[in-house]
C-alpha cells in the first residue's frame, strides 16, 4: 500500500466532507488513518502460506477439532465499515492436524480485507480444508454490522449468521449436528 497516496486521500476527503485538515485534532489524521488501513487490510498483502508457517503435523487423531469463540472484526465492502463478532471453526481429521493458532490466523488473513461476511465464512473453510485435507470442515460466524446498526435500519441488535460446511460435515448430518451442538454447548463463557 502507497502510505504517502492513502494519506493525500484522506485529506481529500476530510475536505470533501467539510472540515479543516489543517486543525489540531486532524493534522496528524490522514497519517494515522493510512496506518490504520494498512492494517486492516494487510490480508491483500499477506500470503497464506506465510501465516500458517509449517503449522501442519501428522495426526493419527480423526476426531473433530473445534475452536470457537475467535473473534473476527473485518470491513464491510459495500460501505466500508466494520463488521465483527466470532468465528466457530471445526474439522474432522485425516491425518494431518494444524495448529490451534493458526485457525485464527487464517481467520484474521481472510477478515482483514473488504468483505461480505457469506464470502469470509466460506473462504475461511476453504482454506481450512486446503491446508490439512480433513473428512470434513465447518465453519459458523456470527456477526454484527456496523453499516446497518451506524446508518440505514439502525438495528442495533442484530446478528448475522453464516455457516460453510464442506465434506463430511456436508454429507453427514449426524458430523453436522455434532458441530452445531458443540459450538453451542452450556459450558460457554458469557460474552
Amino acid at each position: 500500500m502507497n502510505q504517502k497516496r492513502v494519506e493525500e486521500l484522506i485529506r481529500e476527503l476530510l475536505v470533501e466532507i467539510g472540515e479543516d485538515p489543517e486543525r489540531e485534532g486532524l493534522v496528524k489524521t490522514p497519517e494515522r488513518a493510512a496506518k490504520a488501513w494498512d492494517f486492516l487490510t494487510n490480508g491483500y498483502r499477506a500470503d497464506l502460506d506465510k501465516v500458517i508457517n509449517n503449522a501442519i503435523f501428522e495426526s493419527t487423531s480423526n476426531n473433530m477439532i473445534i475452536v470457537r469463540d475467535i473473534e473476527v472484526y473485518s470491513m464491510c465492502e459495500h460501505h466500508m465499515l466494520p463488521f465483527f463478532g466470532r468465528c466457530h471453526i471445526g474439522y474432522v481429521a485425516n491425518d494431518k492436524i494444524i495448529g490451534v493458532s493458526k485457525l485464527a490466523r487464517i481467520v484474521d488473513h481472510f477478515a482483514r480485507r473488504l468483505q461480505i461476511q457469506e464470502n469470509l465464512t466460506e473462504q475461511i473453510a476453504e482454506a481450512v480444508s486446503d491446508a490439512v485435507n480433513p473428512n470434513g470442515v465447518g465453519v459458523v460466524m456470527e456477526c454484527q454490522h456496523m453499516c446497518m446498526m451506524m446508518r440505514g435500519v439502525e438495528k442495533q441488535n442484530s446478528v448475522m449468521t453464516t455457516s460453510s460446511v464442506l465434506g463430511s460435515f456436508r454429507s453427514r448430518e449426524a458430523t453436522r449436528i455434532e458441530f452445531l451442538n458443540l459450538i453451542n454447548s452450556t459450558g460457554r463463557r458469557p460474552h
